[in-house]
């Protein structure tokens, strides 16, 4: 029977994986583990244009303020507020939950707010940032070769 091999002599024979594995362990721990933040609270949503979602996700005490800004050339309406055109307006919000507002100028007449409280330390906010890195991969605006 052999003895079991050095923990160097295992490093020394197979860094190729362990690098990559140790990269991959260090950016999942930072991912659990380092607080959230950005430059602005705001989650900015533009009305009047052909790519406007209809659901969307805010997150308590990180994108926590819907701005509404008209696009158009015409007078929108969504949910409690009318905006004239190329006007805005920040709409708080302070309790997590879900609210429809109705919003014709959107495909489906209406928009869905999801609203989170912020995520925990650990699997809650990695989950979190793979959400958010999904989200943002996914409403890529479409733009054709040049």
């Amino acid at each position: 029977m052999r003895p079991a091999p050095a923990m160097g002599s295992w490093l020394r024979l197979h860094w190729p994986l362990a690098l990559p594995g140790g990269v991959l362990a260090l950016g999942l721990l930072w991912g659990m583990l380092a607080p959230l933040r950005g430059g602005s609270h705001e989650l900015p949503l533009e009305l009047g244009t052909a790519h406007a979602p209809h659901t969307l996700r805010l997150t308590l005490g990180v994108q926590d303020v819907l701005l509404l800004r008209n696009a158009g050339r015409v007078p929108l309406v969504c949910g409690p507020v009318q905006l004239a055109p190329g006007a805005d307006m920040r709409l708080p919000v302070e309790a997590p939950g879900e609210q429809r507002m109705s919003c014709p100028a959107l495909p489906g007449g209406s928009l869905l707010l999801r609203v989170v409280p912020m995520p925990d330390p650990g699997w809650d906010r990695l989950r979190w940032r793979l959400d958010s890195l999904s989200e943002a991969i996914r409403t890529l605006p479409v733009r054709r070769p040049e």
